[in-house]
């Protein structure tokens, strides 16, 4: 994808518009308004201070003409959004790294109703990085190590480590302890999810997710479970947890969906991402990050600190 035209303002970066295929309006700002009726004397706005600019970084008038796919780029309005009441730890900080303890609830990176209250952009503002970019993301009900390069310089060769999986990463769950299950096991199934969709699914053939699954404790009702995921596909562990038929305490999504407040914290998802190792690209030194947090067990219900 081209670098957009307009810097990081505020810990946000510029979206980005496509315009249509078919030249479905005359001009830039007609295609806006009609695409996004509810904000069209914003986007009025915005045109006439020179904030649309096109992908060469060009501000567009209120005459300039639509190109079929064509981009052009602009601020958002911050949301009013709900504030997540938990703080952000910073395990560790160099010139290439942040590493943080992310809580639960707490999105990684800008997305529907989280927007400047994700761990990216309140960490960019908290810490005057612009820069600042995930190596890689948590769901943002799963609490526990994450990173973020400092630099663009640094940020591919971090991705490509999560990308070659040549990452280790162990997490912790809390979920029914069944005596009639054996671990440790491996569990590798093909996992899909859909632009879109909200929940992920398992689909016959060829497997594309494994993870490795083992048992540290339990009280005889429920267990403390180690998963090492070989892959890492979105819902990856709460899926095959489920699928095992002992899924995450917490986890409103599988097997069943049920809708749970955006201010309740009262039940996080039992699930933590307790470290993460690599060989850091630069140094060649091994390096391990772990969660200051951790899961305890009870006989009945299962509860963490976000």
């Amino acid at each position: 994808m081209a670098r957009a035209p307009l810097p990081i303002r505020n810990g946000l970066g510029p979206t980005r518009v496509r315009m249509p295929d078919e030249q479905s309006s005359s001009t830039v700002l007609g295609y806006l308004t009609g695409r996004f009726p509810q904000d069209a004397d914003r986007l009025r706005e915005k045109v006439a201070g020179r904030e649309v600019v096109d992908a060469e970084g060009t501000a567009i008038d209120e005459n300039t003409p639509l190109v079929p796919r064509a981009d052009i780029y602009l601020y958002r309005d911050e949301p009013v959004e709900p504030v997540v009441p938990f703080p952000i730890e910073i395990l560790h900080r160099d010139d290439n790294l942040v590493v943080i303890d992310k809580p639960h609830f707490l999105a990684t990176t800008p997305r529907g109703a989280y927007v400047a209250r994700s761990a990216l952009v309140l960490l960019r503002r908290e810490l005057d990085m612009a820069d600042l970019s995930p190596a890689h993301r948590l769901d943002r009900l799963t609490a526990g190590v994450l990173i973020f390069t400092a630099r663009p310089e640094a940020r591919r060769a971090y991705q490509d480590l999560f990308a070659q999986r040549t990452v280790e990463k162990e997490y912790h769950a809390v979920a029914r302890f069944d005596p009639n299950l054996e671990f440790p096991r491996t569990i590798r199934s093909r996992m899909i999810k859909e632009r879109g969709v909200l929940r992920a699914e398992e689909v016959d053939g060829e497997p594309n997710a494994e993870t490795r699954a083992d048992i540290l404790e339990t009280d005889g009702v429920h267990a403390l479970y180690r998963l090492r995921p070989r892959t890492g596909r979105t819902h990856q562990l709460r899926l095959h947890m489920s699928s095992l038929g002992v899924p995450i305490l917490g986890d409103n999504f599988y097997p069943d969906f049920y809708d749970v407040p955006g201010d309740d914290y009262s039940a996080p998802l039992q699930l933590l991402a307790r470290s993460i190792e690599f060989v850091d690209p630069f140094t060649n030194e091994r390096r391990t990050f772990t969660s200051t947090r951790s899961l305890t067990l009870y006989s009945g219900i299962d509860r963490t600190s976000p």
